[in-house]
């Protein structure tokens, strides 16, 4: 039987997270950035085998890990502006009518992230130019705040991208203007949780 003294594990610190301090900065969507509403760190899930036995299988921790995706909604400016941002980036992805949309999706990260992520082929090489993966890909943070708002702890997000946008909805029989969100759902290469101050 484990034995454990509840005095020595009493937390120093009572204060809760709270569901509305934070901030997100995605390099590639200034404009949704500024009209985040909500924001998620996803979910980890292991997976598990069976070992099986002649009676009941044991179940064993397995090898591998999956994560959710990041989950945003924000609100869309009148000129659709910030949706079209990322409506953009999909379409600059999936490349729905021709090649030259992927084409333009890569110009405009090499004037948006010029000698940031983009690498150069040795002189001489006959090797062709490697993709700008800066427009690509975008880098993004989620940052939780303490009750004071000061910034506490970083999600870092790596090699983000978009997979699903949602639609708008318009409705004039509404009796009352709320304002129209939008929900948009990303993959990543992976994320890491680092503590910024323990104070």
């Amino acid at each position: 039987m484990t034995d454990t003294n509840i005095t020595d594990r009493t937390p120093s610190k009572f204060d809760y997270a709270s569901p509305i301090q934070f901030r997100f900065k995605i390099t590639k969507l200034p404009l949704v950035e500024f009209t985040i509403q909500t924001a998620n760190i996803p979910s980890v899930t292991l997976d598990e085998v069976q070992q099986p036995t002649r009676l009941k299988p044991i179940a064993l921790p397995g090898s591998t890990l999956s994560f959710g995706n990041l989950e945003l909604s924000f609100l869309v400016d009148e000129n659709l502006n910030n949706y079209k941002e990322l409506h953009d980036w999909l379409i600059g992805l999936g490349t729905p009518e021709s090649d030259s949309q992927f084409a333009a999706l890569l110009e405009s990260g090499s004037d948006r992230f010029s000698g940031s992520t983009a690498r150069s082929v040795p002189t001489g090489s006959n090797a062709a130019s490697p993709l700008n993966e800066g427009a690509i890909y975008s880098d993004a943070t989620l940052t939780v705040l303490n009750s004071k708002n000061i910034p506490k702890t970083e999600i870092r997000f790596r090699n983000v991208y978009p997979v699903s946008l949602s639609g708008l909805s318009y409705d004039i029989k509404a009796n009352d203007v709320s304002y129209i969100q939008s929900s948009a759902s990303f993959s990543y290469m992976g994320y890491e949780i680092v503590q910024i101050s323990s104070t």
